[in-house]
């Protein structure tokens, strides 16, 4: 069965013209979705219709339906973020046509990007366990007055449990929940537990979730003209006993071989609050993984033939502690204070070695250690409210590098991915935010600033490998940033806002000074370059929504960033030349740079009708196009598509070129029922076309790993289910893929799961 977007489309309209003869209810949705209370939008508790920016809620009762495997396939299932794949133990959500270390993730309001996250594609928020977090809110558009460098796109504010203390008429508080899921499609099995106790001033709240994943298989059902995409013909057995490694036919070639992990994660929580206006919290939170196979990586080929025996990552740790001091007051200036003490630590590794090459097991270790100290305070006026405060963030990475014989055990040093010196960047910065309320309160102005100061240190010390120019780099950058925007409310239904923010992003280790090799076939290999400057976004947003009657909820959004000093890669040299040989391959040379200007523009459209008491059907399209200015008297790297349905780089002279990151268009319709004891939801989640001649052919577009005409677009069909038996026991139920469809996700080098049975059961005490 196929489904086209005419169907869809028919579907969208259908649901329209019933909602004109739906049963009116008491209450509008919309009205409700106003008055839900953001944290991510002022740093304090605040009304969502008092925020100019775009702010997405995933609540609690949405994560726990939505049963979703790790916290980027709860994002993506939401049908407003689309997110990149490159093994199944990663995710890296695109916000606005921006990614990877464009986008700030923040957990509890500690900010967990650091010094070497790439502008590539990232698995990092895979490490926040999404089985205890409270909410995410989802921040669109550039977020840097408030939260500083990286927040170019927007910023993922993950906001986790609380212990419960005690009421008045209780000595203790106890309570606990369990659940276990199983998904067949990967033979995932997951179980997770946690456990708080309070009393009237002091709570524990303790958590452990662990997650075993295995091979996943991809969908039977190819599209027309791209039959057998993304299957797994052969394969490597590493080390296959006496005889070495051993190329093998895969019995299933459905099956991604090589693509399975396991994770557990930890959180522990206390809570002392020794009256009403004081609060002291703890946060500890602790990943950790299995070693996690680079899945597209384990599909490059040389001459014909797989290339890598092993190429994962190693096991992926992050550590937070965190200390949190909240007060309110009714003296002095201020009336509440949020300070936070932090301090991360992150360890990955990569671990490579190519077939039959024993004598190469390559490892490099990043060890990443980050202490935070962030300090906000509100007063709230009648008609204002004034928010400032500071942040500071020490940032400092120890990277190694090492090539083991595994014949003779004799180690020996490597080029380590970043300097093997002292690598430091430090951040300070001071910000206020303002909010005022015009008399009526249908007009509300918002309006920041933010005064940031960065400072990077990196030293090579052994500089034999390369023989590299530049040996030590230092920067230090100085960026002023600022927002401001009005919401109007002509009514209580309908809101209308107009906003403009600006975002700033520092060069950090990553983009300075990292060496890698891109994939086989793109014989690319990407070294230093000390003279990247900051980038800038000034973006203007403009959003509408109203509620149609009682019944329907209509948003309509559109956006446009200028994006100066965006940082590439693209051709370079290296003492002359412009390739390298690069473990055995001889590679162009490639390095971050600025270019002058690109921009980016896109659209978003929500449509939400309630039927009745308990159904509901919502809609949402999100379009995204972005693209950047080059030299024309310059050459550059461009993919043509051949007449024998395959491509070629060549060489072209263009004056724009498409801008990488940028998704096609993708959307979900969903229609569910609810009556607090039984859900139901059949959703239709689809991407549009991603055409060969929209990808950047120098950045991370990976078309490579793309059909011969680029990434078709796809549909795919899915239901949830769920049951309350009674207060303490429910169960869910569900089919992904229903189609069994194969396909896969832009610039993603992994495919996405095939038909997928899904059960869970849920206990609460």
């Amino acid at each position: 069965m196929k489904i086209s977007y005419s169907a869809s489309l028919l579907l969208v309209s259908f649901c329209m013209l019933s909602a004109t003869q739906a049963q009116q209810s008491k209450d509008s949705s919309f009205q409700k979705e106003l008055g839900e209370i953001v944290v991510s939008g002022n740093k304090f508790a605040e009304k969502k219709k008092n925020i100019v920016q775009k702010i997405d809620i995933i609540s609690s009762s949405y994560i726990k339906k939505a049963n979703a495997q790790n916290m980027g396939d709860l994002l993506m299932s939401t049908g407003n973020v689309f997110v990149q794949k490159s093994q199944q133990g990663g995710s890296s959500p695109v916000i606005r046509g921006f990614e990877a270390s464009r986008v700030l993730f923040v957990v509890d309001g500690v900010r967990m990007n650091n010094l070497i996250y790439r502008t590539g594609h990232l698995q990092n928020i895979i490490t926040v366990d999404q089985n205890m977090l409270e909410s995410a809110e989802l921040l669109q558009g550039p977020s840097s007055t408030l939260y500083g460098s990286d927040a170019l796109g927007g910023a993922v504010h993950m906001i986790s449990k609380q212990p419960v203390l005690s009421k008045e008429k209780e000595k203790t508080k106890i309570s606990s929940n369990f659940f276990s899921r199983y998904s067949s499609a990967n033979a995932e099995k997951t179980n997770h537990v946690d456990l708080s106790v309070g009393w009237k001033k002091f709570g524990l709240l303790t958590s452990v979730t662990s997650s075993a994943f295995g091979d996943s298989k991809i969908g039977k059902r190819d599209m027309r003209g791209f039959e057998g995409f993304g299957t797994r013909p052969y394969f490597i057995q590493p080390l296959n006993g006496s005889t070495g490694d051993t190329i093998l036919k895969n019995s299933n070639d459905r099956i991604q071989r090589f693509s399975g992990y396991t994770q557990k994660d930890f959180t522990q929580k206390v809570l002392y609050k020794p009256n009403a206006n004081i609060s002291h919290g703890l946060n500890i939170q602790y990943s950790t993984s299995s070693d996690v196979p680079r899945y597209d990586r384990l599909q490059d080929t040389r001459a014909g033939v797989l290339r890598y025996a092993s190429w994962y990552y190693g096991p992926q740790q992050r550590s937070l502690f965190a200390y949190t001091f909240s007060a309110n007051s009714r003296t002095g200036f201020f009336n509440e204070y949020n300070a936070t003490l932090s301090h991360q630590s992150i360890e990955e590794s990569r671990i490579t070695r190519e077939y039959k090459r024993y004598d190469r097991f390559d490892k490099r270790i990043e060890q990443v250690g980050v202490g935070g100290l962030t300090i906000d305070a509100r007063k709230k006026l009648k008609q204002d409210e004034i928010t400032t405060g500071i942040d500071i963030q020490l940032n400092d990475l120890h990277s190694t590098a090492s090539r083991t014989n595994l014949l003779t055990n004799v180690i020996v040093p490597l080029d380590s991915r970043y300097p093997d010196g002292k690598n430091r960047m430090n951040n300070f910065a001071i910000y206020t935010q303002h909010i005022h309320k015009f008399k009526g309160q249908k007009w509300i102005l918002n309006e920041g600033l933010r005064i940031q100061y960065i400072a990077l240190k990196s030293i090579i010390i052994n500089n034999s490998f390369f023989s590299l120019p530049v040996t030590s780099i230092v920067q230090k950058n100085t960026a002023i940033t600022g927002n401001i925007g009005l919401v109007y409310m002509p009514s209580t239904l309908t809101r209308i806002k107009f906003g403009y923010a600006s975002g700033f992003r520092a060069p950090n280790i990553d983009d300075l000074a990292k060496i890698f090799e891109s994939s086989t076939a793109a014989k690319q290999v990407v070294i230093p370059n000390s003279n990247l400057k900051p980038e800038f976004t000034h973006g203007v947003d403009a959003e509408l929504l109203t509620a149609l009657g009682k019944t329907v909820d209509f948003e309509v959004g559109a956006f446009y960033t200028n994006f100066t000093n965006a940082i590439i890669k693209a051709p370079f040299s290296l003492n002359g030349k412009d390739s390298i040989n690069y473990n055995g391959v001889q590679s162009q040379v490639l390095a971050s740079q600025n270019v002058n200007q690109a921009y980016i523009l896109g659209a978003n459209i929500r449509l939400a009708v309630k039927a009745g008491k308990n159904w509901k059907f919502n809609s949402t399209f999100n379009f995204t196009k972005g693209r950047f200015r080059t030299d024309a008297s310059k050459s550059s790297l461009v993919y043509q598509i051949q007449a024998n349905g395959g491509y070629a780089l060549v060489q072209s002279k263009v004056r724009s070129k498409p801008l990488d990151h940028i998704p096609p268009a993708f959307g979900k319709m969903s229609i569910g029922y609810d009556n607090q004891k039984i859900f139901a939801e059949l959703n239709l989640m689809f991407n549009g076309w991603k055409r060969l001649d929209h990808y950047n052919a120098d950045g991370e577009d990976n078309a490579q790993y793309a059909t011969a005409k680029g990434t078709p677009a796809w549909q795919t069909l899915n239901l949830k289910t769920g049951l309350q038996l009674n207060q303490r026991l429910g169960i869910q139920a569900g089919i992904e893929n229903i189609f069994n469809l194969n396909y896969r996700y832009f610039a993603s080098g992994f495919s996405a799961p095939g038909r997928n049975w899904v059960i869970g059961l849920r206990l609460g005490l």
